[in-house]
C-alpha cells in the first residue's frame, strides 16, 4: 500500500544527517502514514473476523492445501528481494559476516554445548550443558555483528561523513533516536490521531489478509504434527482464524502498523528438540535477510 506514489516517502526524509527526528514537519510525514495503515488494518481485520466468525473458512478448506500454500507464501516472498537489495547492500561486509555467523550456528554448532554453572539448592553448584548455538543462533550473530561495528566505530575505521556509503554501519549514526526517546511511554488506541481510511489502502490490506489466513491454516497443521497431535478440526481454525482477526483489529486502533498472525519461523523453533526445524531455521533465515543489516547496525526506517 505505502508503495503507492503519494505513499512515497518525500526526497528531504531519506537523508538520515539532514532530518530532524522531533520535527512537526518530519513527524507528521510518517504519522499520516501510521494513520492510513491504522484504518485500512482495521477495516480488513474485520473481514477476517467474519470470515472466522461465520465457519467460512472451514467451508474453504477442500480448496486449501500444499500446492495453493506454497505458491501463496512464496508470493508473499517475492517483494522482500527490493529490501534485500537496498538495506543488505549498504554494507556487505557486514552483512555477509552476518549471514555466515547464523549459518554457522544454526547448522554446523548447533550441536555444540557449552558448559554453564547451575545453582541446586543451598551451596550445591553442578556444570550443565546448554545448546546456546541452537537456541540463540540468529541473536548470537547479530550481537556480534553489532559488536564488530561498535569496534570499527570508536577505532573510527568506518567512514564519519554522512555521504560515505559505509556511514550507516557505524553503531552511532542513529545515536540520537535512543537519547531522545522517553523512558516510560503507555500506548493508547489513537495515539497518532484519527484513522483514515482508502479503498486502495483497505484492498491493499484485505490481499495480505487472504495471504496471512491461507498462511495459517499451514501453520496449524504444521503444528499439530509437530506437537504429535490429531489435525486440528475446522471449527478450531475458524476460531483461530477470528481470533487472528480480533488480534489485528487490536493492533490496528493502538496503530502498531502491522497486523497479528501465526508464525511459521516459530512452529519450526517448536521442532528444533527433535531435529525437525532444520528446513524451518534455513527459511526463517532466508526470510528475514532484508532485516540482518538494519539489526545488525541499528538502522531503521525513516517512512514507512
Amino acid at each position: 500500500m505505502l508503495s503507492l506514489p503519494a505513499w512515497k516517502c518525500p526526497e528531504w526524509t531519506l537523508n538520515a544527517s539532514q532530518v530532524d527526528p522531533s520535527s512537526p514537519e518530519f513527524t507528521e510525514e510518517w504519522q499520516k502514514r501510521i494513520r492510513e495503515l491504522q484504518g485500512a488494518i482495521m477495516v480488513a481485520s474485520c473481514v477476517q473476523i467474519l470470515v472466522g466468525f461465520s465457519g467460512l473458512i472451514g467451508f474453504v478448506m477442500r480448496f486449501i492445501g500444499p500446492l495453493t500454500i506454497a505458491p501463496t507464501i512464496s508470493l508473499v516472498a517475492l517483494p522482500l528481494f527490493e529490501s534485500t537489495g537496498e538495506d543488505v547492500g549498504i554494507h556487505w561486509g557486514i552483512s555477509s559476516l552476518t549471514i555466515f555467523l547464523i549459518v554457522l550456528f544454526s547448522q554446523y554448532l548447533k550441536n555444540v554445548a557449552v558448559p554453564v554453572p547451575v545453582y541446586e539448592g543451598w551451596k550445591k553448584y553442578r556444570t550443565a550443558k546448554f545448546y546456546v548455538f541452537q537456541v540463540f543462533p540468529v541473536l548470537l550473530a547479530l550481537c556480534l555483528s553489532w559488536l564488530l561495528c561498535f569496534v570499527l566505530t570508536i577505532t573510527d575505521v568506518l567512514p564519519s561523513a554522512p555521504t560515505d556509503p559505509g556511514y550507516l554501519a557505524r553503531t552511532d549514526s542513529r545515536g540520537s533516536v535512543l537519547s531522545q526517546a522517553p523512558w516510560f511511554r503507555i500506548p493508547y488506541p489513537g495515539q497518532w490521531g484519527l484513522p483514515t481510511v482508502s479503498l486502495a489502502g483497505v484492498f491493499g490490506i484485505i490481499a495480505g489478509v487472504i495471504s496471512s489466513m491461507v498462511e495459517s491454516v499451514g501453520d496449524y497443521y504444521a503444528c499439530a504434527r509437530l506437537a504429535g497431535a490429531p489435525p486440528p478440526p475446522k471449527h478450531a481454525i475458524n476460531r483461530g482464524i477470528c481470533i487472528e482477526g480480533l488480534g489485528c483489529l487490536l493492533a490496528g486502533a493502538w496503530g502498531t502498523g502491522n497486523g497479528t498472525t501465526s508464525y511459521s519461523e516459530n512452529i519450526g523453533v517448536y521442532g528444533l528438540p527433535w531435529g525437525a526445524g532444520t528446513r524451518f531455521c534455513t527459511c526463517s533465515c532466508a526470510r528475514v535477510l532484508p532485516f540482518w543489516k538494519m539489526l545488525a547496525t541499528g538502522q531503521t526506517s525513516l517512512c514507512f
